[in-house]
């Protein structure tokens, strides 16, 4: 029987090409988005992986949305905690609305998902957690200090919950993914991603599917050793 996996913010940019690559490697995906109706309805279209919709940021709405999935496609072996947000100012302008709002979907999105399927997890000695942080959770970034501590903080969790998980069959690792490719990054003035690439080692921006193919591993048997881990998949542009 395929494993089940679960893809926040599953059907646009690199979340997309997550829940694809795990598709192709033979499991069972479900891709979570929280607004773009029209976006999901096309990714669905073009791939056959189902999409719901929910917030991350509200708990009782990821108990439910879990519930849904696992009503259509069984219990779920594979969480990816990708949806995330970007509310950027400098410090000294920020909101506290800009501030709480990060926090929300790009932190506690990880405890709202995550705790709903954790019992089953220890229940049938098997789970798959893995945690998309950022390059900015490593190193910070002007402008984001809501990002980057949110980012910092899933690193915190993913190695306090591998050290409880480990006993029970669940490994749970993170992965820093540093300047990719998606709509996002393509839509800043050609000037600016010259000069981003220029600080990578590799000559170029990541592509979705470099991150994909680390869930991928993190997600197989193979990985079954590694727990607690952080990923650094950014070039070569920050060294940890």
């Amino acid at each position: 029987m395929s494993r089940v996996a679960l893809v926040t913010g599953g059907s646009r940019g690199i979340g997309a090409a997550i829940s694809v690559a795990l598709k192709e490697a033979g499991y069972k995906v479900a891709a979570n988005y929280a607004g773009n109706d029209e976006a999901a309805a096309k990714f669905t279209a073009e791939t056959g992986i189902p999409t719901y919709k929910w917030s991350v940021a509200d708990y009782d709405a990821c108990a439910e949305g879990i519930a849904r999935v696992e009503a259509d496609l069984g219990p779920v072996d594979v969480l990816v905690n990708n949806a995330g947000i970007t509310r950027d100012a400098p410090f000294h302008k920020m909101s506290r609305d800009q501030w709480q709002a990060v926090m929300d979907t790009n932190l506690s999105g990880l405890f709202n998902m995550t705790h709903p399927l954790w019992p089953g997890m220890r229940e049938r000695k098997f789970g798959r957690v893995v945690n998309i942080s950022s390059i900015n959770g490593q190193k910070g970034q002007f402008g984001q200090a809501n990002y980057s501590a949110a980012k910092a903080g899933d690193i915190g969790f993913t190695k306090a919950l591998a050290q409880e998980g480990a006993r029970a069959g669940i490994t749970v690792n993170a992965i820093c993914p540093g300047y990719i490719a998606t709509e996002m990054v393509m839509a800043v003035p050609e000037k600016v991603r010259e000069s981003i690439i220029s600080t990578i080692p590799v000559g170029r921006l990541g592509d979705p599917a470099d991150i994909a193919r680390c869930v991928v591993f993190l997600a197989s048997d193979d990985a079954g050793f590694i727990t607690g881990s952080t990923i650094t998949a950014n070039g070569g542009q920050y060294l940890t």
